[in-house]
């Protein structure tokens, strides 16, 4: 699909053309907001006719990466992935880091999501095994060896010190350990140790002892968490979303153990649903990737239009049978839920660093700046939230980010007092109000010494998480409390549309807008902070006892009846006459009591 331009917008594969059209031109109502803006935007398409479907799929990857369309989920940067070679073509191997697999006999393992992770990999494996990382040609006629034999990262070929049949072995063993069978590995290295000490070449053998040793350390910190019998080869695949981006990890597991993981970036997944961007992933990846396993898990399944096509795919990449599942229950499912945890941390890590680059953020603050018409650059933002279960324990929250960075000493939490039932807008109120009449107060009685409190510093800009209807609320408080000067906005989720006073058009920023990802940021923090202060509340109220309910008795009555009757169903059977006993009641208390409880 093409726009006005003649970019192309949009790659699509079909068994049915026609059915495939219809359903964009059908009723508005009956589309996505991402399709809705897609046909927007349409002025023209072109279609390519295949003889199968894998050859549809295959021909949609190829396109998605040469053309990038906006409106296709995609990995990020993924033209030119790192591998790692091992180049058997060469009298002694290397191994060394290419972008590019060809068929000339080399083995190649990867991809890697960046040169930081497959630089990570190769000094695992120099670490582990002595192969040469030289250029130089070996003639095995050198004087002496590099320092690098000295200290046991190469068998000195160089120089004679080991032959080609014994440098073979030394790549073989890399070899395979990349392909995780390292039990393989430490075997044949156990036999050439009891070998060497046999021959009374103790030097050698402590050196394969000290290797098997760094190996099984190895085995022992990747094994963690994953290990298990039923386990054998296979790929697990779990996404963390964001607005703008999406961080798919991925772990590859062979013969049980964990031997790797990566991550990466998804761009465009705004609208998707998880099991389509999982869809888009496993189509772009496993496209390019060196090796395809039986079983791939999945946190989301694919869409069942997409799920018979990618195994089909997928079997052919494979030359084998493969399942995509998603674990519902046992060890699978645990590991799932590791893999999950850890997209979701890189996630959360991911934007901090985000936070620290000094360059995007000052950026950020000069687009919003320009975007919303400020005064002034937004230093220091503050944003709501309400949180609450269908009117229950109703909290805010106010977060505080100070040069685009969050300022946690003045983040407040407010308990929502004069609200029943469920109103956003009410609540919003008295939170805002309650917030700024404290600083009205602060203003206009400054403390002597200087000091000045979160209550008291004006905001650059107040930020509102809702729509239009919250926003109107905000800006009643401020004109009640004549601080209408403060600017305000709202983000309202649903389209991350900001929304200002005095505009009837929302503000829409570029979905790769700097401006914009702080602006989640802030939002999402101010979500969480009213979320964890609503949990504690319910966990404390689910945690009360009737008895807290009466007036009159507090904990040291309440343990009083406690110690004498045992449980609160001791209390029940108990007479009013037996309560009243208790030192510290009356009669009116017991009364007061049984009829509560």
């Amino acid at each position: 699909m093409k726009n006005a331009r003649g970019a192309v917008i949009y790659v699509g594969k079909a068994a049915v053309l026609r059915n495939r059209l219809r359903s964009y031109f059908g009723s508005p109502a009956g589309l996505d907001r991402k399709t809705r803006r897609m046909v927007s935007e349409l002025a023209d398409y072109e279609y390519i006719v295949t003889d199968t479907e894998a050859e549809a799929l295959i021909l949609e990857n190829t396109l998605i990466k040469r053309h990038r369309p906006y409106f296709n989920v995609r990995l990020k940067d993924d033209k030119t992935y790192p591998y790692l070679k091992v180049d058997l073509a060469e009298e002694f191997p290397r191994v060394y880091i290419t972008r590019g697999v060809h068929q000339d006999g080399a083995r190649y393992f990867g991809p890697f999501a960046s040169a930081g992770s497959v630089r990570q990999s190769m000094d695992l494996v120099k670490k582990l095994f002595p192969y040469r990382s030289c250029t130089k040609k070996i003639t095995g006629t050198d004087p002496r060896p590099c320092l690098e034999y000295y200290i046991n990262r190469c068998v000195g070929p160089c120089a004679g010190l080991a032959s080609r049949e014994e440098y073979a072995d030394v790549v073989q063993h890399v070899i395979l350990f990349l392909e995780g069978n390292t039990e393989l590995v430490t075997g044949q290295l156990r036999g050439k140790m009891a070998e060497a000490a046999d021959q009374l070449e103790f030097e050698r053998a402590a050196a394969l002892r000290d290797q098997v040793a760094a190996i099984q350390k190895f085995e022992e910190e990747r094994t963690v968490k994953v290990d298990s019998p039923r386990m054998t080869d296979l790929d697990v695949i779990a996404l963390a979303m964001a607005a703008n981006e999406t961080w798919v990890e991925i772990f590859f597991v062979r013969r049980g153990k964990l031997i790797g993981r990566d991550h990466f970036f998804m761009d465009g997944p705004q609208d998707d649903e998880p099991g389509e961007v999982i869809a888009q992933f496993v189509q772009q990846f496993y496209a390019t990737a060196l090796e395809v396993p039986p079983t791939i898990l999945v946190q989301h399944d694919p869409p069942d239009d997409d799920a018979p096509l990618l195994q089909g795919f997928l079997r052919q990449r494979r030359n084998g049978a493969v399942r995509i599942m998603r674990p519902q229950r046992g060890e699978n499912r645990k590991l799932m839920q590791v893999v999950a945890e850890n997209a979701a941390e890189g996630l959360a890590q991911h934007r901090v660093k985000w936070l620290n680059r000094s360059d995007a953020i000052q950026g950020a603050l000069a687009e919003l700046e320009e975007e919303l018409s400020l005064p002034a650059l937004p230093r220091r933002m503050e944003c709501y939230d309400i949180s609450h279960i269908q009117g229950s324990n109703l909290v805010g929250s106010m977060v505080v980010f100070d040069s685009g960075k969050p300022l946690s000493r003045d983040y407040r939490r407010f308990k929502i007092k004069a609200v029943e039932g469920v109103d956003d807008y009410a609540s919003m109120k008295e939170m805002l109000t309650r917030r700024f009449k404290r600083l009205g107060e602060a203003i206009k009685n400054p403390d002597p010494e200087g000091k000045v409190s979160a209550w008291g510093v004006i905001p650059d800009l107040v930020i509102i998480d809702g729509g239009k209807g919250h926003l109107s609320a905000a800006q009643e408080v401020m004109l009640h409390l004549g601080l209408q000067h403060i600017p305000l906005c709202s983000l309202a989720k649903e389209n991350e549309e900001l929304f200002v006073p005095h505009t009837p058009e929302s503000i829409v920023l570029p979905r790769d807008s700097q401006a914009l990802y702080l602006m989640q940021r802030i939002r999402d923090e101010a979500h969480r902070f009213a979320i964890s202060f609503h949990r504690n509340l319910r966990s404390k109220g689910s945690l009360k006892s009737p008895i807290d309910m009466v007036t009159g008795i507090g904990p040291k009555r309440k343990r009083m009846l406690l110690r004498r009757f045992g449980s609160l169903q001791g209390i029940r059977e108990a007479s009013i006459e037996d309560i009243a006993t208790v030192p510290g009641l009356t009669r009116s208390l017991a009364v007061r009591l049984k009829q509560t409880i």
